[in-house]
């Protein structure tokens, strides 16, 4: 994976996490542990069928590309995975099943049956710790620097799911602490052509919200997951069109809570 610059900077962590606009000082630090499928050749592809180390079950298509443009619109740093969540998926924690899954939906994952706990405890060192660490860096930097923070994670996820269609377009999805979900659900009325939905396509009982409680709620922060249906996604123009219109959302949702937003180029809310 490329890692390119967002707001003029991007620095590299580790191998397996990129940092971008890493100094930015607006109001959110945005995460996007999905953002990639590279799969490292030590892996050995994990078995998969090439098509299916491409597909939604390794990554979350297009996350990346909004988030990009979420931090470069609030002047955010963004910290994202460099590697397939399907090696070791950083929004999970190492006693999780799901943090290395035998399956995907209907997806087989050879290389992910019958770990050791070495080879476990192999990945959790080399992917899931550096991100928890340059997550953790990035917030504590902040702190130091007095900036008032929320957390953004960025997902999508795909409008077909073990044969069912999700009518969601955009999940705002939180856990016990709901001020920024609910600050932004009470401006869904700025988009009123999308069916946007509360812990939707998934919810804190399908574990999905183990980032939001430890870099979020652990660090008393409001906090928020965007999951957007990838069939949205599907161009750069398409990428860009949904980056506005989660903007159109959280930036009145930030505004809500008393935190001072970047100047905006253009109108967003005409």
């Amino acid at each position: 994976m490329t890692s390119e610059g967002v707001a003029g900077s991007s620095q590299q962590a580790s191998p397996s996490v990129e940092i971008s606009n890493r100094e930015g000082s607006g109001p959110a630090v945005i995460l996007c542990e999905h953002a990639a499928c590279d799969i490292p050749e030590m892996y050995q592809g994990l078995g998969l069928d090439p098509v299916h180390r491409s597909s939604h079950a390794a990554w979350d298509p297009g996350a990346r590309a909004v988030a990009v443009k979420l931090s470069d619109a609030l002047d955010a740093p963004l910290i994202a995975s460099r590697v397939s969540r399907l090696v070791y998926d950083c929004n999970r924690p190492p006693d999780a099943a799901s943090a290395m899954p035998e399956r995907s939906e209907i997806i087989d994952v050879p290389g992910n049956h019958d770990l050791t706990p070495a080879q476990r405890a192999a990945r959790v060192d080399a992917i899931y710790r550096p991100f928890c660490q340059a997550v953790s860096r990035v917030l504590a930097d902040r702190a130091a620097r007095h900036l008032p923070t929320v957390l953004l994670t960025l997902h999508s996820f795909t409008p077909y799911y073990y044969g069912h269609t999700r009518r969601v377009e955009i999940g705002i999805l939180h856990d016990a602490d709901t001020r920024l979900a609910d600050a932004m659900l009470a401006q869904t009325h700025r988009l009123p052509h999308r069916d946007i939905q509360r812990n939707a396509p998934y919810g804190p009982e399908d574990g999905v919200t183990h980032s939001l409680k430890l870099h979020g709620m652990g660090n008393g922060l409001a906090n928020v997951m965007v999951e957007i249906r990838n069939d949205l996604l599907a161009t750069p123009d398409a990428e860009a069109t949904m980056a506005n219109e989660v903007l159109r959302l959280i930036l009145p949702a930030l505004a809500t809570l008393g935190f001072a937003v970047p100047p905006q180029e253009g109108e967003r809310d005409a």
